[in-house]
């Protein structure tokens, strides 16, 4: 029995087909390689090395620094884990910023040394912080990495996650040439690692020296960069951080003091504190630090907003101290912008898949609805004008009758 809607169904899927070439890849072929390739098999292990227990591999340093740059050359990179070796002057400190590992090596070109020392934090504000640290108040600032200074024939310099600190024979002209290609090799971290710390956007611009700004995280770096307050006062035992920075005002160089706390009310209570704290003056029971002491007295003034709490000092008139001050304020979004909300790269390549999935999908659907248009429109217009709705029963239909 003729059934004419048989060569309907096939000549809808020819066009499908021949519409969206899609159907006739596998979706492993559409994906990225790096997705759609399958897992490497492990290598096989000889008798020996399966014998032992496997143990984890240690963390690569050398790539801290590499072996050769701007025609110096390494006589031996030490990578190191102890922080001991790496300063042991400073142990305390560098933990307070989030020491990971360290990379020390003499380098020699036309038999003179260089010699540099890599430190790496486990992130930029930590790095930041190890940087204001060793970096002297009033050091000139030099274009290397993402920030650095020099005093004599050392310079000193950070970039990402990583501080470089670096001691010439004797400095030349292309000495931060020199500096800038290695730094162009030091890693730098993804993600929020690579982001410097948030309370840095609290600091008022105006009259500001840069080059006179300390970070803390804890009482040993605060106290090593010239802390103005007794580090037991500030509360970093309640995860309180610190930035200082010099002000060059009109009457006289300032001190601006900004510490932030994890919630406002943390803040509300050690401002009361510092306050009353001030507010007693010098004496035996709660001696001033120098700082404190070189201060103009009526100078010295607190002030709170949200988390973050802020004390200015130094040798200011008063009105140019409250002035400082008052142009100190915090905002949630500005903090937000700093916070490193940005996706990881799992969440990249999930996005990416799903992004891939969704354009396969949307694909397909628009394939189906053009065949059907096209297909089954023609069908349905050779049914309506009382044809066949298969070319392949007209009349006028050419064969070749090749088999006769």
């Amino acid at each position: 029995m003729h059934k004419p809607w048989i060569p309907a169904l096939l000549f809808v899927a020819a066009a499908c087909i021949e519409v969206s070439p899609i159907f006739a890849t596998p979706f492993a072929l559409q994906m990225p390689t790096s997705i759609a390739r399958p897992p490497r098999p492990p290598a096989p292990q000889s008798a020996k090395s399966a014998s032992k227990p496997s143990q984890p591999a240690p963390k690569s340093t050398s790539a801290l620094l590499p072996t050769s740059f701007a025609g110096w050359e390494s006589s031996g990179l030490k990578p190191t884990g102890n922080v001991a070796q790496a300063d042991p002057a400073n142990v305390t400190a560098l933990k307070e910023y989030g020491f990971t590992d360290a990379v020390l090596s003499d380098y020699t070109r036309d038999e003179e040394t260089l010699k540099i020392k890599a430190l790496r934090f486990a992130d930029a504000s930590g790095a930041y912080g190890a940087y204001t640290f060793y970096r002297q108040s009033g050091w000139p600032r030099e274009e290397i990495g993402t920030g650095a200074a020099s005093d004599h024939n050392r310079v000193l310099f950070w970039k990402g996650n990583v501080v470089v600190d670096a001691t010439f024979p004797h400095v030349s002209a292309m000495s931060g040439s020199e500096l800038r290609e290695l730094a162009s090799q030091i890693p730098v971290p993804a993600g929020n690692k690579s982001l410097a710390p948030p309370i840095l956007a609290a600091l008022p611009q105006k009259y500001i020296d840069a080059q006179t700004t300390h970070y803390a995280l804890g009482p040993s770096g605060y106290v090593g960069s010239g802390g103005v307050l007794p580090p037991d006062l500030v509360g970093f035992e309640r995860g309180a951080e610190t930035v200082t920075s010099g002000y060059k005002l009109v009457s006289g160089s300032a001190t601006l003091t900004i510490i932030n706390y994890p919630t406002p009310q943390m803040a509300v209570a050690q401002e009361k504190a510092i306050a009353a704290y001030l507010k007693a003056g010098n004496s035996q029971e709660h001696p001033f630090t120098k700082p404190l002491q070189d201060s103009n007295q009526s100078a010295l003034e607190v002030k709170r907003s949200g988390p973050l709490v802020a004390i200015v000092s130094g040798d200011p008139i008063q009105d140019d101290a409250h002035k400082l001050l008052a142009s100190f304020h915090y905002e949630a979004n500005l903090a937000s912008s700093f916070s490193g909300s940005g996706d990881t790269e799992v969440q990249k390549t999930a996005k990416l898949v799903v992004a891939i999935i969704t354009l396969v999908a949307v694909m397909f659907l628009a394939a189906l609805l053009l065949a059907l248009f096209l297909g089954g429109g023609r069908a349905m217009y050779r049914l309506m004008r009382g044809k066949p709705i298969s070319a392949v029963y007209d009349e006028e239909f050419t064969k070749l009758g090749l088999s006769d």
